[in-house]
């Protein structure tokens, strides 16, 4: 079975690894230049190094879809900077998974594969995607919804370590990034971890730094920048979160039960 996931952030990678070991082929998608925060656990960082490797799974870039396919035959999840998803009708996936996490859909439609999941808000089941999988931390996290809809985005991140908005750090002016701290990095409340234009982005906690944006994304005032796990566990950097392996555990249960491989 050959599954599309559009996005290739930390959320998507969660999903393609829990579909990789499930025995499904994957292929990602994602900006030229992408904009994962969590770039450690991206397999986004391929489209920018090459190559990424995520706990014991590696991607590799590919040019287009049939360097793609001859990537798959290595073993290894392709990568294509394709935002708008052209190879999808080239490919001809059994499911497409719409994990960009914009918290609104950018195109995905019903009728492109015979199994289309959205994750988090902004996607109806029944509409615009056979699925839905809920991102929001909670009781409902990981669920697959076959109508309706996620729940609304709230604009809070999920508490982690008792902290909620306050691990978000975000970019403090309009302009061009300038990184000065590294992902793993043990900060504490007052550190600067990044300036645009001079004006300093200010750690709001102690903690490790779980993401950041690389040096020279431009950026707007109040954009997330940077998050910080009050927990002070390095090793958390180096593998998929809690979340993005719920969230993938329901895209699975999802393609496998739609596409009949359940039954």
């Amino acid at each position: 079975m050959l599954v599309v996931i559009r996005g290739a952030g930390d959320i998507a990678t969660g999903v393609a690894l829990r579909l990789w070991r499930a025995g499904l082929r994957v292929v990602m998608t994602d900006l030229e230049k992408p904009t994962a925060i969590r770039r450690t656990v991206a397999f986004s960082q391929a489209i920018v190094l090459g190559e990424a490797q995520v706990e014991d799974v590696t991607a590799r870039r590919a040019a287009g879809p049939q360097e793609a396919l001859a990537i798959l035959e290595a073993g290894v999840i392709p990568v294509l900077a394709d935002p708008q998803g052209a190879c999808i009708p080239v490919l001809g996936p059994d499911a497409v998974v719409d994990a960009i996490l914009a918290k609104r859909n950018l195109g995905t439609r019903i009728t492109d594969a015979p199994v289309v999941v959205g994750v988090g808000p902004g996607f109806t089941a029944g509409e615009d995607c056979h699925a839905v999988v809920e991102t929001m931390r909670g009781h409902y996290l990981g669920r697959a919804l076959y109508q309706g809809s996620a729940q609304p985005n709230t604009g809070i991140p999920g508490l982690i370590g008792g902290f909620a908005g306050e691990r978000v750090l975000r970019a403090p002016a309009d302009g061009v990034f300038h990184q000065l701290l590294d992902i793993g990095a043990q900060v504490k409340e007052g550190d600067i971890a990044a300036q645009v234009g001079g004006v300093p982005m200010v750690c709001t906690l102690t903690g490790v730094l779980r993401g950041i944006l690389p040096e020279g994304t431009p950026v707007r005032r109040g954009m997330k920048a940077g998050d910080v796990d009050p927990r002070c566990e390095p090793e958390h950097c180096r593998c998929a979160s809690d979340k993005a392996l719920a969230v993938g555990g329901g895209v699975l249960e999802a393609v496998l039960r739609l596409s009949g491989a359940l039954r």
